[in-house]
């Protein structure tokens, strides 16, 4: 069908006849909704028998037509046009501009976010023939990166964040500043920076756009935001910035009302939370926040773990490896093994007596004390070590 349509059009010598002869029958062609006879038209105009200037303009009023395609014709026959156009993309950037935009909105309806996401990263932004808005690189780079997101890709999420920061300085619009915060704190939420995120989070969930913006925040918006910063927090490693940030959100009003505030009064006021608690908790956790780590055990486990440690700190002055363990969930020799790592790392104050097989909790000065002890011990059993090879170099000792 087309190319009985478009041959004779070829032979019109005057070029506004002709450009208006193709526009017909490009009108024709959406028209039938036939895939192969839209390839056939875009292979038609990149042919030599259409002149520069014709395929142009034909071939954007093709990529404004195409999007209004039923989603089945629109997405193979999107897709075969950019095959076609890219190797030739600088004399008709406009035109896969427009297809790009209008394929990965048609991805992304049909929640292809990848395909989506890797559709738009095609479009050049940095070079090419044509002058780039700052805020349209801006919206771009965010749109991929919380299309990736939404595939829990994080990696080629951040790479595009990354390049959003570069221009976020000089955004004036705060509809895109929440997109890219938001889509910033749903990254490092996958990454597992948990106490970073959470921050982030409690920022937004306190955001409260200008008069003058068209931005529109209702109270569940900030109520999800606040939500996902107690979540965060709590799955964060425990240690005195885990503990700032559980106060500032068990004192903030709003949390009371949300579903999550019992756990994170019990986890706030260091009680040793129980199994039931726990699993009710995770049911509210996504897929990246219950993933099972290298070592073993998901990223909530480690942070139960880890801060029913913290609570029995509080409960008990000194305690066996065998009987924490057990508090714990886990082997004597793990409940050792993340004492040690806590204490090293200064999120917990005590020491652990390896002989006795006891762990003591104490305030940071005693456990000061005790490295001061150990210190001078090994300072006295040096300066011993000294003097005796000292009587042993002048001959003066001997034996009995």
């Amino acid at each position: 069908m087309a190319q009985q349509l478009l041959a004779p059009i070829s032979q019109i010598a005057d070029q506004r006849q002709k450009t208006e002869a193709y526009k017909g029958a490009l009108q024709q062609i959406l028209d039938s909704a036939q895939p192969d006879t839209c390839k056939e038209f875009v292979s038609h105009m990149l042919s030599d028998d259409v002149p520069l200037v014709i395929s142009r303009q034909l071939l954007l009023l093709f990529a404004q037509g195409v999007a209004r395609l039923p989603p089945a014709t629109h997405v193979p026959v999107a897709t075969a046009a950019l095959e076609k156009l890219q190797p030739r993309v600088v004399s008709f950037e406009d035109s896969v501009v427009l297809l790009r935009e209008e394929l990965a909105a048609a991805l992304e309806r049909e929640e292809e976010w990848s395909k989506a996401a890797q559709v738009l990263s095609g479009i050049d932004l940095e070079g090419g023939g044509r002058a780039v808005e700052p805020g349209y690189k801006l919206r771009q780079n965010i749109k991929i990166a919380m299309l990736y997101l939404e595939d829990d890709d994080s990696v080629n999420a951040e790479m595009y964040i990354k390049k959003a920061a570069a221009l976020i300085s000089a955004c004036k619009d705060e509809g895109l500043e929440l997109q890219y915060k938001t889509c910033y704190a749903r990254i490092l939420d996958a990454k597992r920076r948990f106490l970073e995120s959470a921050l982030r989070y409690y920022e937004l969930s306190s955001a409260r756009p200008s008069p003058a913006s068209s931005v529109q925040l209702d109270e569940a918006d900030l109520a999800t935001a606040l939500n996902a910063a107690i979540t965060c927090t709590i799955l964060a490693p425990a240690g005195p910035q885990r503990s700032r940030m559980l106060a500032a959100l068990y004192k903030d009003e709003r949390s009371s009302r949300l579903e999550v505030f019992p756990f994170l009064q019990k986890v706030y006021l260091e009680r040793i939370l129980d199994r039931p608690e726990v699993e009710a908790f995770a049911k509210g956790l996504k897929a990246h926040q219950v993933a099972t780590l290298p070592g073993g055990g998901t990223v909530l486990d480690r942070a139960v773990v880890q801060h029913n440690l913290a609570a029995a700190s509080r409960l008990y002055s000194n305690i066996g490896t065998d009987q924490l363990g057990g508090l714990l969930g886990v082997s004597a020799e793990a409940a050792e093994a993340i004492a040690a790592d806590m204490v090293a790392e200064g999120r917990m104050a005590g020491s652990i007596d390896q002989v006795d097989q006891l762990i003591h909790f104490g305030a940071k000065v005693e456990v000061e004390a005790l490295l001061r002890w150990d210190e001078s011990i090994r300072a006295a059993c040096g300066k011993v070590g000294d003097l005796l090879d000292s009587v042993a170099a002048l001959g003066l000792a001997g034996g009995r």
